[in-house]
């Protein structure tokens, strides 16, 4: 029997850092659902840190989905994988507590982003986090220059690729219902940026 996990090497030098802010963020109980969970390590990792929260994973990708259930069995507060396409107007999911999306945005299309900002507007009641972590672009501070290096190899393997503007995702993140974002800069040039529900905001 063929091994499904999938490794990532980047996880084990950013889970704990990013740990550490979630910690601050999401709610003390409810579900989170993950948004492009990949190889499914970071959800391993989060959820036995955090045991009063329900973490439901979830991928487009069929084998990623088969590598996060194959990481990830056993864990009570981790579900099976759900297949979901964040550009999708439809997610098989109706509430949740926080979303979370880890390195997503700058490896798909703008759609997929606009995607998820509403996605999670749907799901989320007013005051809870869409939580996204990666590199981004700011304006007025110089991008470092392995995350140009980074965007232009995303655009070179596809030109709807690439690093986001952050004031960008914050007037999109806006028109879907969301309040302005705490941005905490992390290791390795990236950024966790925590958008909250408006209350009262149209979904």
């Amino acid at each position: 029997m063929t091994d499904a996990r999938r490794e990532a090497p980047a996880v084990a030098r950013n889970r704990d850092a990013i740990l550490a802010v979630l910690r601050g963020i999401l709610p003390a109980y409810g579900l989170v659902l993950e948004v492009a969970s990949g190889s499914g390590e970071h959800t391993l990792h989060f959820a036995p840190a955090l045991p009063d929260l329900t973490f439901q994973p979830s991928d487009p990708d069929p084998e990623a989905r088969a590598s996060i259930d194959a990481w990830c069995a056993g864990v009570a507060n981790i579900r099976p994988a759900l297949a979901l396409d964040a550009a999708a107007p439809d997610w098989p999911v109706d509430r949740a507590d926080a979303v979370l999306c880890i390195n997503m945005i700058h490896i798909a299309p703008w759609a997929a982003c606009e995607g998820l900002l509403r996605g999670a507007a749907r799901l989320l009641p007013a005051g809870a986090p869409l939580v996204l972590y990666g590199p981004f672009r700011r304006a007025g501070v110089p991008t470092a220059p392995s995350n140009e290096a980074f965007d232009a190899d995303l655009r070179a393997r596809d030109p709807a690729w690439g690093l986001r503007e952050l004031e960008a995702v914050s007037a999109a993140a806006a028109a879907a219902g969301f309040g302005p974002p705490a941005v905490t800069p992390m290791p390795a040039n990236n950024l966790t940026v925590a958008f909250r529900r408006s209350r009262g905001a149209p979904p």
